[in-house]
C-alpha cells in the first residue's frame, strides 16, 4: 500500500512539471468520458431503469394486444383484469390511462397531468408515501365512481401545497369534481410511462365521473389502457409471452365479438412502445456507439502523447533500470501517471455531463405530454465513470509504458540523450494510432453527414397538407365539468369569435393533429364487399374534425363533399375517406355512397380527399377516414384548435386567449404552438441525430487533426538532425515539404480507406433511420473523405513549413 501512494506521489509531481501536457491530455479525456457519461445518463434513464424507486424493477414489462398484422395495441380493463388474475408466470399487473386534469375551482385553476390507475397501483409497485398512505383495500376495489381520492406527486406536493404534512384528508377538486388527497409519492417516482412526470394519480374507476365520457372500462372492446406487469422470480420473457399468448387465444375464442383475430405480447419496458423509449432507443445507441469512438480517438490521441513523453524521458527510464529497478516496477509508475490523468479526466467528465445533461431534452418538439428529465447521475452512472476512466487509462496507459521499458539498458542510455531518435517500432505504433482516430473520425462524420441530409428531405418532402402559419391550441372541456352539448356550444362561438380577429384568415379544430407523437385514434372497419384476409389490419386510424377543416389544412377534396353543420347526431351517419382507403378496400372504385361499418354503425361515404402524411414523412400512405365532430364525439374528447394567420402564428396566441377567457375564464388553453414546431416530431430522430452526431463528429476531426498535427510536429523534432543533413547536401524546402507532407497524407490516406470500409459495414444498421438517403450515399463518403484529406494536409503542411525554415548549420550545431 505504501509503494501505491509512493507511485501516487511520484506521478502527481511529474504531472506538476509538465501543466501544459497534463491540462490537454485532462481536457481530451473530459470531452471522451463527459460524452459516453451523458449517452450512458440516457441509456440508463429511458431504457436500462426507467422506473425509479419501483420495487424489482428489473422484472417489470408490458403486455400488448396484437393485432392480425402483428401491430401492436393498447388493452381492454377486461382483458387487463384476465392477464392479472390468470397468469401464473406473472407476480401482478397493472393497468393506467394519462389524461391533463384541472385542478382548482371555477375562478383559480391550472392544468395539471394526472395518471389515472387501477387500485392495486402502488401497492404492486411497492412504494412507501412519502406523506399519508396509497388507496386503502376498500378504496381499491372496481364500483365505478365509488372513490374520489387522490395521491399527489412530491413535486406538485410541494409547488402547490408547500410540503404540507398534513396534506391527507383535505379536499381539492380535479375537473371540478371534489377528490380527497390520502397521500404524496416518493420524490424520485415519475409515474409508469417512461419519460413522463405526472402530477397526480386516482382511481382509474373514476374516469367516468372525472370526464363525463362513456364507461369503456367494461367495454372489452374498448382498448385505450397500457399494462405494466411483474415477471416471477425466475421466469423468463419468452415464458410469460406463452401464457399471455394463451390466455389471449381463450379470450379470441370466447369473446368473438371483440377480440377475434388478437393476440397479446409481453415485452421488455426497453420494446415497448408506450413512452419515450419507443422514439429514442435507436437513437440512443447511436450516440452511445458514436461516444465510444469518440473515446477511441482520445485514448489513440493521449496514447502517442504519452508515446512521444516516454521517448523524452528515456535515459531518466533507463538510469532507473540501471540502479536495479525492475522493468515491472516502471511499468507500475506509469501506469499509475495515466490512471491519475484517467481520474482526473474522469471527474472533469462528469462534470460535463452535468452540463450537456439535459440536451437531449431541448431537442424535443412541443409535444403538450409532461416530459420528464431525460437524464441521470445517479450511483450506476458514476460507477460507470468510474470503470470507464480507469479503462480508459490502461488503454491508453499499457501500450507506452510496456514501450517505454523495453529494450537494454546500455542500448537505452546510449540512445536516450538529445540526439536520439524514435526507434521504428515507435514510429509504426504512432503511424498506427493516427490510421485509427482519421478512419474513426471518418465514420462519425459519415453518420453525421447522412443524418443531415435525411433531415434535410424529411423537412421538405410533401406533407399532404400545409403546415406553415397555423396556430395550435389545444383544449380539454372535460376539464372545465362541460358536457357533449356545452362543448359543441363552446367551440361554435370559439371558432366564430376567432375567425373574425384582424389577421386570421380560418378556424377549425379537430381531435387529432398528424405527425406528432401520439399516433391518434383508430378503430375496427368492417367495409362492404371487402372480404380481409388473415394478415389485414382492419383496425384504421381516424379523426373528429368539423366543416371547414380540410379547406384550412389546404387537403384538396377530390370527390364528393366536405362536412356540413347538418352531419350531426340527428342525420345519417357520413365519413369522408383518403385515396389511399379507396385503394386498399375498394380496389379504385367510385368511393361516394359506399358503406363500412364502425362503431357498431354503417357510415356511408360522401366525400373522398387527397392523401397527406399522419404517423410518418416516408413508406407509402396509410388508409385514413375523418367523422364529423358533431356525429361521433363525447364529453371526453379533446381538441387542438387551428388557426390559420396571415402572418406568423405565435402573434396571434394573446388575442385567442383573449376570446377564449370573454367565452369562459375557466377554461385553460395548453399545448400552444405552430403546427410547423409540431410536426417535429415526425422529423426528430433525424433531427437530433444529426446534431449530436455533428458536434460528436466536429469534436471527432478536431481530435484526429491534432493527433495527426502531434505526430507530425514530433517526428520533425526527432529528425531535425537528419533535415539539417538533407538540406546540407543540397535539398530545396519544396523537397523538405514534400517529404513531410507526404508523410502525413500516407496516415491520413490510409486511415480514410479503413474508415471507408468500417463505415460501410456500420452504416447499414442506420437505413430504417433515414429519410431519402441511402446508407452507403456515395456523395457523403466523398465528401468526408475530401474534407478529411483538406484537414489531413493543413495538419502537415503546419509542422511541414517550419522544417522547410530549419537552417541547417544550426541544425547541426544544436546536435
Amino acid at each position: 500500500m505504501e509503494s501505491f501512494w509512493q507511485d501516487l506521489r511520484y506521478a502527481a509531481r511529474m504531472l506538476g512539471k509538465n501543466p501544459g501536457f497534463a491540462a490537454v491530455v485532462v481536457l481530451s479525456l473530459a470531452l471522451g468520458i463527459g460524452a459516453n457519461t451523458t449517452a450512458f445518463g440516457w441509456i440508463e434513464a429511458v431504457l436500462r431503469n426507467p422506473l425509479q424507486g419501483v420495487e424489482h424493477g428489473d422484472r417489470m414489462v408490458s403486455i400488448e394486444t396484437v393485432t392480425q398484422s402483428g401491430e401492436t395495441i393498447d388493452s381492454s380493463y377486461d382483458d387487463y383484469r384476465d392477464y392479472r388474475d390468470k397468469a401464473r408466470s406473472l407476480d401482478g399487473a397493472v393497468a393506467f390511462k394519462d389524461r391533463p386534469l384541472s385542478l382548482g375551482n371555477e375562478n383559480s385553476s391550472e392544468r395539471v397531468w394526472g395518471l389515472m390507475v387501477s387500485g392495486n397501483y402502488f401497492q404492486f409497485l411497492g412504494l412507501r408515501p412519502a406523506a399519508g398512505r396509497f388507496f386503502s383495500a376498500e378504496e381499491q376495489d372496481e364500483k365505478p365512481n365509488a372513490h374520489p381520492v387522490a395521491v399527489l406527486s412530491s413535486g406538485l406536493w410541494k409547488s402547490r401545497f408547500n410540503s404540507d404534512p398534513k396534506i391527507s384528508g383535505k379536499t381539492i377538486k380535479l375537473n371540478r369534481q371534489d377528490f380527497t388527497i390520502v397521500g404524496v409519492a416518493p420524490a424520485e417516482f415519475q409515474g409508469t410511462i417512461v419519460g413522463l412526470s405526472f402530477d397526480i394519480y386516482v382511481p382509474l374507476r373514476m374516469y367516468t365521473q372525472l370526464t363525463g365520457g362513456g364507461n369503456w372500462l367494461d367495454d372489452r372492446g374498448s382498448r385505450p389502457l397500457p399494462i405494466l406487469a411483474r415477471l416471477k422470480p425466475g421466469v423468463r420473457v419468452e415464458e410469460a409471452r406463452a401464457e399471455i399468448q394463451t390466455i389471449a387465444a381463450q379470450n379470441a375464442s370466447a369473446f368473438a365479438d371483440t377480440n377475434q383475430g388478437l393476440s397479446a405480447t409481453v415485452l421488455p419496458l426497453a420494446q415497448g412502445r408506450y413512452g419515450v423509449q419507443s422514439h429514442l432507443a435507436t437513437l440512443l445507441h447511436i450516440l452511445m456507439a458514436a461516444g465510444g469512438m469518440i473515446l477511441l480517438i482520445v485514448c489513440a490521441n493521449v496514447a502517442n502523447l504519452l508515446l512521444a513523453r516516454a521517448t523524452s524521458r528515456q535515459r531518466e527510464l533507463s538510469v532507473r533500470l540501471a540502479l536495479g529497478a525492475s522493468r515491472g516496477r516502471l511499468v507500475r509508475q506509469l501506469l499509475t501517471e495515466s490512471l491519475l490523468l484517467a481520474v482526473l479526466g474522469g471527474g472533469a467528465g462528469v462534470l460535463l455531463a452535468m452540463w450537456m445533461g439535459d440536451s437531449l431534452g431541448l431537442l424535443l418538439p412541443v409535444t403538450g405530454l409532461p416530459v420528464a428529465r431525460l437524464a441521470r447521475l445517479d450511483r450506476t452512472v458514476l460507477l460507470f465513470t468510474v470503470l470507464l476512466s480507469v479503462g480508459a487509462g490502461m488503454v491508453f496507459g499499457l501500450l507506452p509504458a510496456l514501450h517505454a521499458v523495453k529494450g537494454g539498458v546500455h542500448e537505452s542510455l546510449k540512445e536516450g540523450g538529445r540526439s536520439a531518435t524514435p526507434s521504428g517500432r515507435s514510429r509504426r505504433i504512432r503511424g498506427l494510432l493516427v490510421v485509427s482516430e482519421v478512419g474513426l473520425a471518418l465514420v462519425a462524420l459519415v453518420g453525421a453527414g447522412l443524418f443531415i441530409q435525411s433531415f434535410e428531405k424529411a423537412k421538405e418532402s410533401d406533407t399532404g397538407f400545409e403546415p406553415h402559419n397555423v396556430l395550435l391550441v389545444s383544449l380539454q372541456l372535460s376539464t372545465s365539468g362541460y358536457d357533449r352539448q356545452q362543448i359543441f356550444d363552446f367551440l361554435r362561438r370559439a371558432q366564430e369569435r376567432i375567425a373574425a380577429l384582424p389577421g386570421v384568415k380560418a378556424a377549425s379544430y379537430a381531435e387529432d393533429v398528424p405527425l406528432g407523437f401520439s399516433m391518434g385514434s383508430w378503430e375496427t372497419l368492417e367495409v362492404d364487399g371487402y372480404v380481409p384476409r388473415s394478415s389485414d389490419n382492419m383496425k384504421i386510424y381516424r379523426n373528429l374534425i368539423p366543416p371547414g377543416y380540410f379547406d384550412l389544412m389546404r387537403i384538396p377534396l377530390v370527390a364528393g363533399r366536405d362536412f356540413t353543420e347538418r352531419d350531426d347526431d340527428k342525420s345519417p351517419w357520413v365519413a369522408v375517406v383518403n385515396e389511399a382507403f379507396v385503394r386498399r378496400f375498394l380496389a379504385g372504385r367510385e368511393p361516394i355512397g359506399r358503406k363500412f361499418n364502425t362503431w357498431g354503425r354503417n357510415l356511408t361515404i360522401v366525400g373522398l380527399v387527397k392523401d397527406s402524411r399522419y404517423h410518418a414523412r416516408n413508406g407509402a400512405p396509410e388508409p385514413y377516414f375523418y367523422v364529423p365532430f358533431l356525429q361521433f364525439s363525447n364529453a371526453s374528447t379533446g381538441v387542438a384548435l387551428h388557426i390559420r394567420t396571415a402572418g406568423q402564428p405565435e402573434a396571434m396566441l394573446p388575442a385567442v386567449r383573449q376570446q377564449l377567457a370573454a367565452i369562459d375564464p375557466s377554461v385553460t388553453a395548453f399545448g400552444t404552438t405552430s403546427l410547423d414546431d409540431y410536426i417535429g416530431a415526425s422529423t426528430y430522430i433525424q433531427k437530433s441525430a444529426a446534431m449530436l452526431l455533428t458536434v460528436l463528429g466536429a469534436l471527432a476531426l478536431l481530435l484526429a487533426s491534432l493527433g495527426l498535427y502531434s505526430v507530425v510536429a514530433y517526428s520533425i523534432a526527432q529528425r531535425t538532425r537528419e533535415i539539417g543533413i538533407r538540406m546540407a547536401l543540397g535539398a530545396q524546402r519544396a523537397d523538405i515539404l514534400k517529404l513531410v507532407v507526404g508523410q502525413g497524407m500516407a496516415l491520413a490516406v490510409t486511415g480514410v480507406a479503413a474508415g471507408i470500409v468500417a463505415a460501410l459495414g456500420l452504416t447499414r444498421f442506420l437505413s430504417s433511420l433515414l429519410f431519402g438517403v441511402s446508407a452507403t450515399d456515395p456523395a457523403t463518403f466523398a465528401g468526408v473523405a475530401m474534407l478529411l484529406a483538406a484537414v489531413a494536409l493543413m495538419a502537415s503542411y503546419v509542422p511541414a513549413q517550419r522544417a522547410a525554415r530549419v537552417d541547417p548549420m544550426v541544425a547541426l550545431r544544436y546536435e
